[in-house]
């Protein structure tokens, strides 16, 4: 495992060090940091199209957050992914994640958005990465529950779809040579492992589909969120390192009441300050060889930014396990054939 790295995105603002690469790369490794995980919309980050053209481009910006210590892990297209898929009772809502021009068209909307991704592909391969992160989109978020009665069929057409627009996408990360790992988040269609699994087998078990594991999500819907890395492990191809809490009530539970963050049941938190068993975490994902990167992703209702992202570091790096190459009772082996195997069991 690689890190300690931070996702940008939360931190930036319009005032130093947050409004420039450099500024930022100098905050991040000031703070312990070894990597920094990108967002793509703001240009003066990275110039999505250029770096997907251009290798020169994106051998410069990696020589740009080299010269600060630091390496970018992966690149990110949550807002985007988001548009690959948008139900209609959301669209001004989202309509302004999207280019101006784009306004106002869904169609056009979706478009850009699916371009985008392709766009975040070519890029990673250029920049020497294997992994990217995004979100699914939702169509079929409004009934997640089921009241009134779903019709039949309605969550089969909705997940069809999105597979039809995923899967050129997912053809244009293979041909790259990249993981795409969707990050299960609440408001996406793919928000938990049922919905990955209907995915999944819709894009017929695609080797690019994979998942950004964030436990923070996991127990907001109060999921098992140490079985899930038992079950997914081989699709498990980017970590976020995010707490989380969940306080249930007599007035609220894993829905929220319309509340704000911090007074809802389920609430992100900084890392050590929630309730996830980090310990656990790091010891299944170094049991099962994962060898991706650990990223602070940063939210929280209480704490201030600055200080999660100051505890962040050292807090991931106190949970980062060295594998073993050796057992530990090998002082204690003795040699071994078949002939003295079958006498100690006594059938010779």
């Amino acid at each position: 495992m690689k890190g300690p790295a931070i996702f940008l995105a939360q931190f930036i603002q319009d005032k130093e060090p947050f409004n420039t690469l450099d500024g930022l790369c100098a905050w991040a490794a000031g703070h312990g940091y070894e990597g920094i995980q990108l967002p793509t919309l703001d240009h003066w980050l990275i110039d999505l199209k250029k770096a997907a053209e251009s290798k020169t481009y994106c051998d410069d910006l990696n020589g740009k957050v080299r010269a600060h210590g630091l390496e970018i892990t992966e690149l990110s297209t949550h807002i985007q992914g988001q548009l690959v898929a948008v139900h209609p009772a959301y669209d001004h809502l989202f309509d302004g994640f999207a280019p101006t021009m784009y306004r106002g068209n869904s169609k056009a909307r979706t478009a850009w958005a699916i371009d985008q991704l392709k766009l975040a592909a070519k890029a990673s391969a250029n920049l020497g990465l294997n992994a990217h992160v995004t979100f699914s989109g939702g169509l079929a978020w409004p009934y997640v529950y089921p009241w009134p009665k779903r019709p039949q069929g309605l969550i089969e057409e909705a997940f069809n779809e999105l597979a039809d627009r995923w899967m050129p996408i997912l053809d244009v990360f293979d041909e790259q040579g990249i993981d795409l790992c969707f990050e299960l988040h609440p408001g996406e269609d793919l928000h938990d492992g049922a919905s990955f699994d209907r995915f999944l087998d819709l894009c017929e078990e695609h080797p690019r589909l994979c998942i950004n594991y964030d436990p923070s999500h996991f127990v907001l819907q109060q999921m098992d969120y140490l079985q899930f890395i038992d079950l997914y492990d081989d699709r498990i191809k980017m970590f976020h390192v995010k707490d989380a809490e969940f306080n249930p009530d007599g007035t609220g539970g894993v829905y929220g009441g319309y509340q704000d963050w911090v007074d809802r049941a389920g609430r992100f938190r900084s890392l050590g300050d929630g309730e996830i068993d980090f310990g656990a975490i790091f010891s299944k994902l170094t049991q099962y060889g994962y060898d991706g990167w650990a990223v602070l992703e940063w939210e929280c209702c209480i704490k201030d930014g600055e200080q999660g992202a100051a505890e962040g570091a050292p807090f991931i790096r106190s949970h980062m396990i060295q594998s073993t190459n050796r057992a530990f009772d090998d002082f204690a082996r003795g040699g071994s054939d078949r002939k003295s195997n079958r006498k100690l069991l006594g059938l010779d």
